[in-house]
């Protein structure tokens, strides 16, 4: 990250390790760099602890963060618009809060 020590807000792009290229190709822009988020205990709580166990589960330190719809449609902004847009595609899960929700059929993730 050079002399930055934080980007909470997605506000600059870095140069990606070559070693995680090919691990987190859809973070990984044509040019090698890649939009960051930082995160803190105090500042994103639940979000740190989730990519702290995702890390420990896959060794890879890094979440996919992008917007909630699908082409045409508004942003999601309530849990209805999440369920709604969550049933008309193919995602297999969505956490609302505290609660993890599958599509029938979908096998229960590996923990």
């Amino acid at each position: 990250m050079g002399r930055k020590t934080s980007s909470p807000y997605m506000t600059f792009v870095f140069p990606v390790r070559d070693a995680y290229r090919d691990r987190i190709p859809g973070a990984v822009h044509v040019d090698g760099t890649s939009r960051i988020q930082t995160l803190t205990d105090e500042g994103t709580p639940r979000l740190t602890a989730l990519l702290r166990r995702f890390t420990e589960l896959t060794d890879t330190p890094c979440l996919i963060n992008t917007s909630f719809n699908v082409a045409g449609e508004p942003i999601v902004c309530t849990p209805t618009d999440a369920l709604n847009c969550f049933l008309g595609t193919e995602i297999d899960y969505l956490v609302l809060g505290n609660h993890l929700v599958a599509k029938s059929g979908t096998p229960e993730p590996t923990r």
